[in-house]
């Protein structure tokens, strides 16, 4: 028999008429010439959990409940009353909805299909503001209360339980964990289930499918991440990566009317959205943490109409003929009028033979809340003298007993912003080792200590820490083009007046004209952000360069 109770817990915000509004008469007549009114009899369902959510309803009488359901019992999420609508953010995407929606009484609602609820988003400023609050607050709900379709079970000793914690926080999917260190709970779930501890981490995706130890796209593909992208479409622009550069070229993409759809293979966000916080990025005077600026962006691309394909990597480029066609693991294929190169640039790993051993179980390239929950109360330390590494310094040590900062140079004036540098300077738990590098990792299931050496005098000492945190320079993400574009030196790739002569006689540019800024030596083609040779690394840059990718894509469009 199917039971029915409130979910428990606190909600984010103290304005709970934004999270769930209530409309004017006026606000619904608006809707109600978008949509069609339909009458639904008492315990009919409108929307099923994990099922494409085609529409939003708005009640004009009547009650609706929409429900949390893991297996054949249900929890009240809220009651819907008249002058409220249904949705969050998964109606911008074409995800898979997270809740089921059921009528109490008789009701009467207007129902407006996706396509043309995006279409009063986009040409309706009121309504498109109470809308995409509302969307996202109830994401954020969600997300703090742990309730989606998903269980997570996991070891802090397991490398894999932090990279899928990872994937689904930064993709803003919510998710219940169950860790086997400490949760009775996890061993009964293994067992119901038939999976070992071996299997670890185990993802239980809407209560029947059981992924062991799932990559990145098997979790993408469980949770419909990318059902609604159609691969046949040819697209105006096809964006790889959606850090800062990639979203900002979504954004304005699809904001001025160009098909646009964007690749990532993990998270939107990129470098940046791995950043504990941003302070010097314009209008966040108080700073940004990078997830959060990257999940404003991704829901902005939305907003407009970008597509986003979700954990699939991008394996080749055919650059012989027009238009071009970009394929993805997996045998997709996707096809482009012009493509903006994304795909930015990974930190370097350390070179040691075991490094692999410790990655996501003591080594790490992000300092994030999960990361900062793993240490807490202990030393850490951090590699690297840029921005990243001074902000990830500045926020572990926040809760960790003490930051070591080693950095190779003699140290951080001529890599680092004055602002961070004053912090690390003045504060009490971190220490700066000049001319210092990691020469060996040492530990079982999980990093124990590390040994460093300093590069001037040879000499060299053992440090007992279980977490350091890697981010030293950056290595171009450019494999996939297959010698499509002419690179530099470092495998970044050039651009716009850094092409000599020679190098557009290598690549047979075929144009008349020379390539516009920012555009490769393949004509249409553009690179920005950090994977493009000479560029600032800087957010604000980012977002700047991907601006003005679009501005020129519509002239390649238009020729």
């Amino acid at each position: 028999m199917t039971t029915l109770a409130p979910l428990a817990g606190p909600t984010l915000t103290p304005r709970p008429d934004h999270v769930y509004p209530t409309l004017t008469p006026e606000q619904i007549d608006r809707f109600a010439m978008r949509g069609r009114v339909r009458h639904a009899q008492p315990g009919e369902v409108l929307i099923e959990a994990g099922q494409p959510v085609p529409s939003v309803f708005i009640v004009r009488d009547g009650r609706l409940d929409a429900l949390r359901v893991t297996g054949n019992r249900e929890r009240l999420i809220v009651t819907i009353g008249p002058g409220m609508f249904t949705g969050e953010a998964t109606v911008l995407s074409g995800r898979p909805g997270l809740s089921r929606i059921r009528t109490v009484t008789a009701s009467e609602v207007i129902e407006i299909e996706r396509d043309r609820l995006l279409g009063i988003i986009q040409t309706d400023s009121e309504l498109s503001e109470i809308l995409m609050r509302a969307f996202i607050l109830r994401r954020v709900e969600l997300l703090a209360r742990g309730e989606g379709d998903v269980v997570l079970v996991g070891s802090t000793h397991c490398a894999g339980t932090l990279r899928v914690k990872e994937f689904l926080t930064r993709n803003g999917h919510p998710y219940a964990y169950l860790d086997l260190d400490h949760d009775g709970e996890a061993q009964h779930l293994l067992d119901r289930f038939e999976v070992g501890a071996h299997d670890v981490p185990v993802l239980v995706c809407r209560g029947v499918n059981v992924l062991r130890n799932p990559s990145n796209g098997e979790i993408a593909d469980c949770l419909g991440f990318n059902a609604s992208v159609d691969d046949t479409a040819v697209r105006d622009v096809v964006i790889v990566g959606a850090g800062p550069s990639g979203l900002s070229a979504a954004v304005y993409a699809a904001s001025e009317g160009l098909g646009a759809l964007v690749i990532e293979s993990q998270a939107p966000g990129g470098q940046a959205g791995s950043s504990s916080r941003i302070e010097n990025f314009i209008g966040f005077p108080t700073g940004i943490s990078g997830q959060e600026l990257a999940a404003r962006a991704f829901n902005q691309a939305e907003k407009f109409g970008a597509q986003v394909v979700i954990g699939r990597r991008v394996t080749g480029f055919d650059c012989t003929k027009m238009p071009y066609t970009i394929e993805l693991e997996g045998g997709r294929r996707i096809t482009a009028r012009t493509v903006v190169i994304a795909s930015g640039a990974a930190y370097r790993r350390l070179g040691l033979p075991n490094l692999a051993q410790f990655e996501g179980a003591g080594i790490y390239y992000g300092a994030t809340f999960m990361e900062a929950q793993l240490c807490v109360g202990e030393e850490v330390v951090v590699v690297g003298g840029g921005n990243a590494a001074g902000q990830a310094a500045v926020f572990l040590a926040q809760t960790a007993s003490r930051v070591h900062v080693l950095v190779r140079s003699s140290g951080l004036a001529a890599t680092m912003s004055r602002y961070l540098i004053r912090r690390i300077e003045d504060h009490p738990r971190i220490e700066l080792w000049a001319h210092t590098e990691v020469v060996a990792l040492d530990g079982g299931n999980h990093l124990e200590r590390i040994r460093t050496r300093n590069n001037q005098t040879g000499a060299e000492q053992s440090l007992d820490v279980r977490h350091v945190f890697v981010m030293t320079g950056a290595s171009p993400c450019t494999a996939w083009l297959r010698g499509c574009v002419t690179l530099d030196a470092n495998g970044f790739v050039k651009t716009g007046p850094d092409l000599l002569p020679d190098d557009l006689a290598a690549a047979q540019w075929p144009a008349e004209r020379a390539p516009y800024l920012l555009e490769t030596s393949l004509p249409g083609v553009f690179a920005v952000g950090d994977v493009r040779g000479g560029s600032m690394k800087r957010v604000a840059s980012a977002v700047g360069e991907g601006a003005i990718a679009i501005a020129l894509i519509h002239k390649v469009l238009a020729q």
